[in-house]
């Protein structure tokens, strides 16, 4: 039986500390063994005994407890009783941080973030954070006034800057009844982030940043085409892999820009553009095109698109006949036509039949530099799963079959090649 991740739960103390419940319960549903760690203002808002109850072993408050025979949590014998956890210790933020695969703090307040970002440790969440060499991805949750403050965005920026990874916090009801951006990002987006940073350590732990200074445009997610004001077609395409991709390639130290339609969370700095239809993703990425290294056309682009869609919804007792299909355009022909010589341009070929024979195809008739096929009708590769087995075809007649693995692992794949590809170009120039 393997060993469960280890994650350190940070609280500190905002009104969306009450959030972190789920993101405990969430992570703990999900095999990860959860640590918690609450701040003293956090107490003003949850209580200790939640989270003993819920997370796989007794949260702990206070940077030194020396007590004799006692966990450093309080209340449980040294041997770890009943919630597993460690003995103990008068320095308990060293062991934790030595030993979690991930640091998460939800909610982050801007108190933490400023301690955090000048390296203060003056409780034992800070010192835990200045402890670990862990990946950490900090979500804050503060006032409108105090995410736009431009110190708050200054220890982003510096924290951003040492690798530390943020989900930002989205717009809505605030406390008090005000409105606007600050409002804790939702628990399920934190801890699909917070799960996709483990894949992303469990793959490849020692990676190096091999891609800085790379300018990269991934697309992602499905597009969606309009039959009138509320009803689309659309396919299955969850942007799990393109989303994969530009995040791996922003932890290799790429400058990355992501056109999705996919409303996922990322981690990562990356620039965000939001599309929905495919002449929505062909403007915002034409523009973009000229100026990157790279181009990786992960998105399930339509095909078709109704012709006429009226602006209002149809009603269901008007009945609707016939919806009248036309192609859309096929842009990443016009990406291949406008490649530069030291541009690499990826393309993606999800296939039912005749895998390699059709990815093949459309490696040569689009120019591109590779393509990635994958068997989209077998159950551990195909859309909305967190498994992809794919192929990797390149120009000049190389290929490589890779096993099913995680879509971060198989992004990774995709850009190792990348690399090599645009070293091979920089070696010939």
């Amino acid at each position: 039986m393997s060993t469960p991740r280890r994650v350190v739960l940070g609280v500190s103390g905002g009104i969306a500390a009450y959030k972190a419940i789920e993101v405990c319960r969430g992570l703990v549903t999900a095999g990860v063994h959860v640590a918690p760690v609450l701040t003293h203002d956090s107490l003003h808002f949850v209580g200790k005994t939640t989270f003993d109850a819920l997370a796989s072993e007794p949260a702990r408050v206070d940077l030194f407890d020396l007590s004799a025979g006692r966990d450093v949590s309080g209340g449980r014998d040294a041997s770890g009783g009943s919630g597993g956890g460690e003995s103990s210790t008068a320095i308990p933020h060293t062991r934790l941080g030595q030993t979690a695969d991930l640091v998460v703090v939800a909610p982050a307040t801007a108190k933490l973030l400023g301690k955090y970002a000048a390296g203060i440790s003056d409780d034992l969440l800070t010192a835990t954070l200045l402890a670990t060499r862990a990946p950490v991805l900090v979500c804050p949750a503060m006032h409108t006034e105090m995410w736009e403050h431009p110190a708050v965005q200054a220890n982003l920026q510096t924290l951003r800057a040492r690798g530390v990874h943020v989900v930002p916090p989205e717009s809505g009801p605030l406390a008090g009844g005000d409105v606007g951006t600050g409002r804790l990002a939702d628990p399920a987006a934190i801890v699909a982030a917070a799960l996709a940073l483990l894949d992303q350590r469990a793959a490849d732990p020692a990676r190096v940043p091999d891609l800085v200074g790379v300018r990269v445009l991934v697309t992602a997610g499905g597009t969606r085409e309009p039959i009138d004001a509320v009803r689309v077609v659309t396919n299955r395409s969850s942007g799990k892999q393109g989303h994969a991709i530009a995040e791996a390639a922003a932890r290799r130290g790429a400058h990355v820009t992501l056109v999705t339609t996919a409303a996922r969370p990322t981690i990562g700095e990356m620039s965000i553009v939001r599309v929905e239809t495919a002449r929505e993703m062909q403007d915002a990425v034409l523009p973009l095109a000229a100026g990157v290294d790279v181009i990786v056309m992960a998105a399930a682009v339509a095909d078709f698109r109704p012709v006429t869609p009226p602006d209002r919804k149809v009603k269901k007792d008007e009945g609707l006949a016939t919806i009248a299909l036309e192609p859309t355009h096929d842009f990443l022909v016009d990406l291949g036509a406008a490649k530069r010589p030291d541009q690499v341009l990826v393309g993606f070929a999800a296939e039912t039949d005749d895998l390699e024979a059709n990815a093949a195809a459309k490696l040569e008739r689009k120019r591109l530099d590779l393509i990635v096929a994958n068997d989209v009708s077998e159950p551990d590769a195909g859309f909305e799963v967190d498994t992809n087995r794919v192929v990797i075809l390149d120009a000049d007649g190389g290929r490589e079959a890779l096993p099913v693995q995680s879509k971060a692992a198989v992004a990774d794949a995709i850009l190792d090649r990348v690399r090599d590809r645009l070293a091979r170009i920089a070696g010939s120039g």
